[in-house]
């Protein structure tokens, strides 16, 4: 990621804060829509998950600018995800809600521009996610 995307991921993250719990809902539904298979990896009351998400994407997304920082997290998140049944498969399809509820929470600030460097950010945190959990990325494939 380059300092330009990382400003661009932090001021448009500063948009969506405001409505951090309608874009936690939205996220949700979206994800569920098109993967509803993983609705049994979450609890019945999504009221915590939508907090810790939430919390989660404010860590990252002020880390950005010391990405050695974020990543005993990250690590430790992945790992997580991984006993709860979590596979590789899944990241690209988390990113993909992840940006179309970005894209409907910002409007028209939603810009190509914004879209790249979340497309970035969410490539760099997952990658590394991935081969956290399950070793190389060719290994999880």
């Amino acid at each position: 990621m380059t300092p330009a995307q990382v400003t661009l991921v932090q001021e448009s993250f500063a948009k969506v804060a405001p409505i951090s719990e309608q874009a936690a809902i939205i996220f949700y539904d979206r994800l569920f829509e098109v993967a509803p298979t993983v609705k049994a990896m979450f609890p019945a009351d999504m009221t915590e998950q939508r907090r810790k998400l939430m919390a989660t994407l404010v860590a990252v997304v002020n880390g950005l600018s010391n990405l050695e920082a974020v990543l005993p997290a990250a690590s430790a998140l992945a790992k997580r995800h991984a006993s709860y049944g979590a596979k590789p498969a899944h990241y690209p399809v988390v990113g993909a809600a992840l940006l179309w509820t970005l894209e409907k929470g910002l409007g028209d600030a939603w810009t190509s521009d914004v879209a790249d460097a979340w497309t970035a950010a969410y490539g760099t945190l997952s990658g590394y996610m991935i081969s956290e959990a399950y070793g190389t990325i060719e290994a999880a494939e």
